[in-house]
C-alpha cells in the first residue's frame, strides 16, 4: 500500500464515518488535525476556545427547543456534570477572593479570569459537550486517526538527533496571545532529559510526562473503536506516546489502568468473581513478598529519576506550608515563582491538589475534589453494567485524571486532554440501554 494510500485513509474510511452536524465537526477537525495545528503552533489557541465554541452551540440547541419543542430533542444535563460546573464556577469566586485578600488589584484578576476561563473552565464545558448530539465514534475515530499520525511522524522525529538539527525548531507566532509558556507554542523535535541526559520526544506537549498523559487518555478512547484496523493503530500510536516520552507514570498507567476498567466491567461475572477470590487467597498468603516488590518498585521508582522526583516533593512540601500558614480558605489567587531549591519552578505545579490549594485555599480543594469523586462514583456503577458502553472508557478516564492530579497541573493541560473530559461527558449522559448500533447524528 503506498504513502498515497495511507495518508488517504488517515480521512476516510470503509464504513464512511463523517461528522453530521456542527459539534461534530468541530471536535472531529480538531482532533484529526492535531499535527498541523501544531506545525503552526496553534494547539493551546484551540484547545482552549474550541470548549465556548461547543457551548454556544449547546445554548443554541437548548434556545431552538424553547422556540420549537416539537421539532427538537429535549437536551438533559446529568447531575454530575452540574457538580463540574458549579465547583469551576466556585473556583473563580476563589480566584477573585484570593485577589482581593492580598490586593493584588483588577488588572491582575482580569488576567487570572482570562486563565480561569482557558483552564478550570473548561474541565467543566468539555464534558458538557456530552450533552450535544455527537456520536462517541467521531472523538474515538478521530483518536485513532492521531494515533497513526504519529506512527508516521515518530521515525523522522526519532532520527532529528543524529541528524544534527536542533531541539527546538522554533517558537510560533501565536505566542503573542499569551500562555504559560513558550513550550506550549513551539515545535519541538525532540529533548535531552536534564537530569539524565537520555533522549525523550515530547510531540505536540509542553512536556514528556504530558504526552504521556495524552496517550494514555488516547489510549482508552481507542479502545471504544468498532473498527479492528483503526483500533490497532490508535492503540499502537498511543502506547508510543507513553514509552518515546520516557515518562515513569504514563508508562505504569497504560498497563494500570486497562486492567482495572476491565476487571471493574466484569465484576457481575461469576469467572471475574471466582478469579478475584482466588487472587485474595493467594494474596494473602504471599502479602509480605508483595508489600516487598511494591516497596522496591515504588523506590526504584522514585530513584528512576532522582532530580526531578526530589524538585516535585519540594515543591508540593513548599505548597502545603505556604497555604496552610499564609492563605488557608481562599489562597493565594495566583501562583509564584519558587526558590532556587526548586530551580526556581512555580509553587504547587508538578501537583494538581498542591497548586489548588496554595492558589485557591481549601475552598478549590474541595470544588475539584467533590466533582471527581461524584464522577467517579457515577462511572463505577455503569461501567460495571453491561447497559451502558461507554461506563468503562469514562471509568478509565477519571482514574487517569486522579492518578495524574498527583504529577501534574489538570487545568494547564485540558487544551490537550479535552478529547478524554468529552467522552467522559458522554459516559455521564448514556442513557440505559441495552447494547446496539449507534444511531446517525441529527445535523
Amino acid at each position: 500500500m503506498g504513502l498515497k494510500t495511507l495518508l488517504s485513509k488517515a480521512f476516510h474510511s470503509e464504513d464512511d464515518l463523517r461528522p453530521g452536524n456542527l459539534p461534530e465537526r468541530l471536535v472531529w477537525w480538531s482532533i484529526i488535525c492535531t499535527y498541523p495545528i501544531w506545525l503552526v503552533g496553534g494547539l493551546y489557541v484551540v484547545g482552549s476556545v474550541l470548549c465556548w465554541l461547543l457551548l454556544g452551540c449547546l445554548l443554541i440547541k437548548i434556545l431552538a427547543r424553547m422556540d420549537h419543542p416539537e421539532e427538537n430533542e429535549e437536551i438533559s444535563i446529568s447531575p454530575v456534570i452540574w457538580l463540574w460546573i458549579i465547583g469551576m464556577l466556585i473556583m473563580q469566586v476563589a480566584l477573585i477572593a484570593g485577589h482581593v485578600n492580598f490586593n493584588l488589584g483588577t488588572g491582575a484578576i482580569i488576567k487570572s479570569t482570562i486563565g480561569w476561563a482557558k483552564g478550570w473552565a473548561a474541565l467543566a464545558l468539555y464534558p458538557l459537550a456530552g450533552a450535544l448530539p455527537i456520536r462517541s465514534s467521531i472523538p474515538t475515530r478521530a483518536i485513532c486517526i492521531v494515533g497513526f499520525h504519529t506512527l508516521l511522524i515518530i521515525p523522522f522525529l526519532m532520527l532529528t538527533p543524529h541528524l544534527g538539527l536542533p531541539e527546538v525548531l522554533y517558537v510560533s507566532p501565536l505566542r503573542a496571545v499569551g500562555g504559560p509558556g513558550n513550550e506550549f507554542f513551539d515545535v519541538p523535535l525532540y529533548e535531552i532529559d536534564g537530569s539524565t541526559g537520555d533522549l525523550r520526544w515530547r510531540l505536540f506537549s509542553p512536556w514528556g510526562p504530558a504526552l504521556g498523559f495524552v496517550g494514555n487518555i488516547n489510549f482508552m478512547i481507542c479502545l471504544l473503536e468498532k473498527d479492528r484496523k483503526w483500533k490497532l493503530l490508535g492503540i499502537a500510536g498511543s502506547i508510543v506516546m507513553c514509552f518515546v516520552c520516557k515518562s515513569r507514570l504514563a508508562q505504569l498507567c497504560i498497563i494500570l489502568i486497562p486492567a482495572v476498567t476491565a476487571v471493574v466491567s466484569r465484576l457481575r461475572k461469576p469467572f471475574m468473581l471466582i478469579s478475584l477470590g482466588i487472587l485474595s487467597y493467594l494474596g494473602g498468603i504471599f502479602a509480605t513478598s508483595i508489600l516487598t516488590a511494591i516497596n522496591d518498585y515504588w523506590e526504584g521508582f522514585k530513584g528512576a529519576r532522582a532530580g526531578s522526583t526530589r524538585v516535585r516533593f519540594a515543591l508540593k512540601r513548599i505548597a502545603f506550608h505556604r497555604w496552610e500558614t499564609e492563605a488557608p480558605i481562599w489562597g493565594h489567587g495566583v501562583v509564584e515563582g519558587g526558590p532556587h531549591l526548586v530551580e526556581y519552578m512555580a509553587i504547587g505545579s508538578h501537583h494538581t491538589w498542591a497548586g489548588v490549594l496554595f492558589v485557591k485555599g481549601i475552598v478549590g480543594f474541595f470544588a475539584l475534589a467533590i466533582p471527581m469523586l461524584a464522577t467517579g462514583l457515577d462511572l463505577l456503577r455503569r461501567a460495571a453494567s453491561p447497559n451502558y458502553q461507554l461506563g468503562s472508557a469514562g471509568l478509565g478516564i477519571i482514574i487517569l485524571l486522579f492518578m495524574y492530579t498527583f504529577g501534574e497541573n489538570l487545568e494547564i493541560l485540558v487544551y490537550l486532554f479535552w478529547p478524554g473530559m468529552v467522552i467522559m461527558g458522554m459516559a455521564l449522559q448514556e442513557k440505559k440501554s441495552s447494547p446496539q448500533p449507534e444511531l446517525q447524528a441529527v445535523s
